[in-house]
């Protein structure tokens, strides 16, 4: 009679990894917000704005330095592992992933891409009324109708879409494939075969993603400072 597999909960998305999706959330979601209102609560607008381009500086050099599941290295797919992937997906042949299975690895990056961008561009953006970003002055003014077009148009509608497609895919796990994903993002622990390797999540490591975080602020208050 053939062995069983045996299951343990392993630490999968360290505490750094963790909260850096729960304040991402919560600042995208602020920068919609004061967007929409505009007049005043566009100064919230840009520090939050500072906030998202910190949050995803650390979430690059985390994936770097972070825990085992948070690197890119152990989820970022290679052309032949996403074809793999994609052939199982036809065939209904998928496993339940550790971590990100490759498309929603994809989407991480297109997220942290889009956000980026969406953030240089509002750092160019004038809405020649009160409000203009702080490399303004520093960029030709064809440069900045373009920023301002892509920041209020393109690049928002462009990370709505995204964002919906995120959601829509994470309770299509939970209520169509019975996989909930929330949970182990907020809790950092996860059911997985015995022997798979954990996330470090020390008080030493998070002491280490603290001063990553600091770094990346420094970096981003440089960056606001050239204008």
């Amino acid at each position: 009679m053939p062995n069983s597999l045996s299951f343990a909960r392993v630490r999968i998305w360290d505490l750094p990894t963790r909260l850096f999706h729960a304040l991402l959330v919560v600042s995208v979601i602020g920068l919609v917000v004061t967007g929409e209102v505009g007049g005043d609560a566009m100064k919230i607008h840009f520090w939050l704005g500072y906030t998202v381009l910190t949050l995803v500086f650390f979430r690059v050099v985390w994936g770097w330095v972070g825990g085992h599941w948070s690197r890119f290295s152990h989820f970022v797919p290679t052309p032949a592992k996403l074809r793999a992937y994609l052939q199982a997906l036809r065939a209904q042949q998928t496993t339940s992933p550790i971590g990100h299975n490759p498309l929603g690895a994809l989407s991480v990056l297109a997220m942290l891409s889009l956000l980026m961008l969406q953030v240089f561009s509002g750092f160019m953006s004038d809405d020649e009324i009160s409000n203009a970003g702080p490399w303004t002055s520093l960029i030709p003014n064809n440069w900045v109708e373009w920023a301002t077009t892509y920041h209020s148009d393109i690049g928002k509608a462009a990370l709505l879409v995204l964002i919906g497609l995120h959601v829509s895919t994470v309770l299509y796990y939970k209520h169509v494939k019975k996989e909930d994903l929330i949970t182990p993002m907020l809790q950092g622990d996860k059911n997985v075969p015995e022997g798979t390797p954990a996330s470090r999540d020390s008080f030493t490591s998070r002491l280490f993603a603290a001063a990553v975080l600091l770094g990346c602020a420094y970096g981003v208050y440089r960056l606001v400072q050239l204008g």
